[in-house]
């Protein structure tokens, strides 16, 4: 049976994952692995530090010992390390928001980038540039930090979360082209709002990463 590898920062995105799992490729083995030192090692050094890369590196390579064909890392913060990861494996190795900045570039020329962590912001907005670049686009880049979101969440106030994410949603991005949420963990905030709350597109990764994921798995040898 193919099978993809999830290699998650936290452990609240396996059923996320698991529901898209069965609507997206049902025929596929899916496997979880969570480290959390990767995002709470990455927030206390406000940084991604060559022993958290090194680390995932090590990680990914225990996904493929395990039986996986593909690896899809969940978590934007550690997306410089994943590339790297990539680099040095022959089995594909994908970051989960980088189909979610294609789109977000094919669709508009002003972008909005949301997060609730700086240490995932820097990542998905350098993602999106130089995607931009890629494709040939100019874009102008609006990024915004939902203070006290990441916080709240942690502390298992889910709805403040919500709250300052939707706020966001709905004041500090009006007037862009579409906009982008940096972390998968606040795909669930769209199911919060109210039809036509927010103009522009809401791009989340979890689904287009998903789903990217499961077609390169597809087209392997078999």
């Amino acid at each position: 049976m193919p099978t993809l590898a999830l290699l998650h920062t936290s452990p609240v995105l396996a059923p996320m994952f698991n529901e898209l799992a069965a609507k997206i490729a049902p025929g596929v083995r899916v496997l979880h692995f969570v480290d959390e030192s990767l995002i709470k090692n990455t927030i206390a050094a406000n940084r991604l530090e060559k022993p958290t890369m090194r680390r995932l590196i090590d990680l990914v390579g225990s996904t493929f010992d395990a039986g996986a064909d593909v690896t899809l890392v969940t978590c934007s913060s550690v997306g410089p390390a994943v590339e790297m990861a990539a680099a040095l494996h022959d089995q594909p190795v994908l970051r989960v928001d980088r189909p979610m900045a294609e789109q977000a570039v094919a669709t508009g020329a002003r972008i909005g980038v949301l997060a609730t962590l700086p240490t995932t912001l820097a990542p998905t907005a350098d993602l999106v540039r130089r995607v931009a670049v890629e494709q040939g686009r100019e874009v102008e880049i609006v990024e915004h930090l939902c203070d006290g979101a990441f916080e709240a969440v942690m502390a298992g106030d889910g709805a403040t979360h919500d709250r300052i994410v939707a706020d966001a949603l709905t004041g500090a991005m009006q007037g862009m082209d579409v906009i982008v949420l940096a972390q998968a963990s606040m795909a669930r905030v769209l199911q919060t709002l109210p039809d036509g709350a927010v103009a522009a597109p809401v791009l989340s990764s979890p689904e287009s990463g998903f789903t990217r994921a499961a077609e390169v798995l597809a087209g392997l040898p078999r």
